[in-house]
């Protein structure tokens, strides 16, 4: 949940109101409600802050991973931006329709405002322009390449039923420099012109992965399959715990800033894919809290931040585990051929993976 910080400055409330209740992958082996005095201001729970000129953490995880052959495992870098710890400003048009006491209105005030304190700080005046602050964390993104196994799967019944099953092995990190808005305190007001950088000892991570069919727009939302997770973990070679993406939300990513750290280790399976399918990408949500909306309203579109990973297949449904599933969008020395390529993936221009909001 993102964590919101707003201001606490004292606001002019009417008599009336208060008498009411109420561009590529880097290759590698590594926040009752809000509150009337202050415009909506959700505080997220207090966490120890590590400084960010501190000494580095040595991760405390014991655990040993296999190292893999130079290329095999693909690392995406966290990349949270100072513009999405705040949204706004905007105008929060159902407070005065919900409160309409909240204006400075009646035989008490025949001006439309208080008798002692400018327009301008009242509830009714600031609820015209609010911004939302937060902090923004991101996790390190790794992963394997897209392969296809075989495997019995359960179905209905209680049998089982042999299927091709696509998957993903990633691994989780925590790098901290989560940022967050600072506040400068200038005479009874909070200002927030700058960003500052804070770690904390760990953080969780809440993946969830849809693979995207690029030629027809089918997602498939990865599905937990418990009975296929030790035949990809020999197949693989993984050593540490492997999780799938429900259980991978309840461990603890610690902090580490050491390249060699083994993180969390996760897994993605997804069944019923198109075995013909030759251009596709994977969303992956859960990284980060960072997210857009459009305005304070209740319709108001609410879009969270996903890194989408682009890949391609040449192959077709024959042996299809032995095709190889390469990260990146294809090139082509045909510059129409190549528009017709970057169309399917909504491109302007090549681009192995981006962060996207939806």
């Amino acid at each position: 949940m993102a964590h919101f910080i707003g201001t606490s400055r004292m606001i002019a409330l009417p008599s009336t109101a208060a008498a009411r209740p109420g561009h590529r992958g880097h290759v590698t082996n590594r926040s009752a409600g809000w509150w009337l005095s202050g415009l909506l201001v959700l505080c997220g729970p207090a966490a120890s802050v590590i400084a960010q000129n501190g000494a580095d953490v040595k991760d405390p995880s014991q655990q040993v991973q296999t190292p893999f052959a130079a290329g095999v495992l693909i690392e995406i870098p966290p990349a949270p931006k100072p513009e999405e710890t705040n949204s706004g400003p905007f105008p929060m048009s159902e407070l005065e329709q919900m409160h309409p006491e909240i204006a400075w209105q009646g035989e008490a005030y025949p001006e439309g405002k208080p008798h002692f304190q400018a327009a301008s700080r009242t509830l009714a005046r600031r609820a015209q322009s609010v911004t939302l602050r937060r902090e923004i964390y991101c996790l390190e993104f790794s992963f394997k390449p897209l392969r296809q196994i075989f495997a019995d799967v359960p179905a209905p019944g209680g049998q089982t039923q042999r299927k091709l099953v696509t998957y993903m092995v990633f691994r989780l990190r925590y790098r901290g420099n989560d940022l967050r808005p600072a506040t400068e305190r200038v005479g009874d007001a909070d200002l927030y012109e700058r960003i500052e950088a804070v770690s904390y000892p760990s953080k969780r991570g809440f993946p969830i992965l849809e693979l995207v069919n690029r030629e027809t727009g089918r997602r498939v939302i990865d599905r937990l399959l418990p009975s296929v997770k030790e035949q990809i973990t020999r197949r693989e070679q993984i050593v540490v715990p492997l999780y799938n993406t429900v259980e991978i939300s309840r461990q603890k990513i610690p902090l580490s800033r050491d390249p060699e750290a083994p993180g969390v280790w996760g897994l993605a399976t997804w069944t019923d894919v198109d075995p013909d399918i030759d251009f596709l990408s994977v969303d992956v949500f859960g990284l980060t809290n960072a997210f857009e909306i459009d305005d304070l309203g209740s319709d108001s579109q609410y879009r969270r931040k996903a890194l989408s990973l682009n890949f391609f297949r040449p192959g077709d449904a024959v042996n299809p585990t032995e095709d190889k599933i390469r990260f990146g969008v294809p090139p082509y020395s045909n510059p129409i051929d190549q528009q017709v390529i970057l169309d399917k993936y909504g491109l302007e221009e090549r681009l192995d993976y981006r962060w996207i909001f939806r």
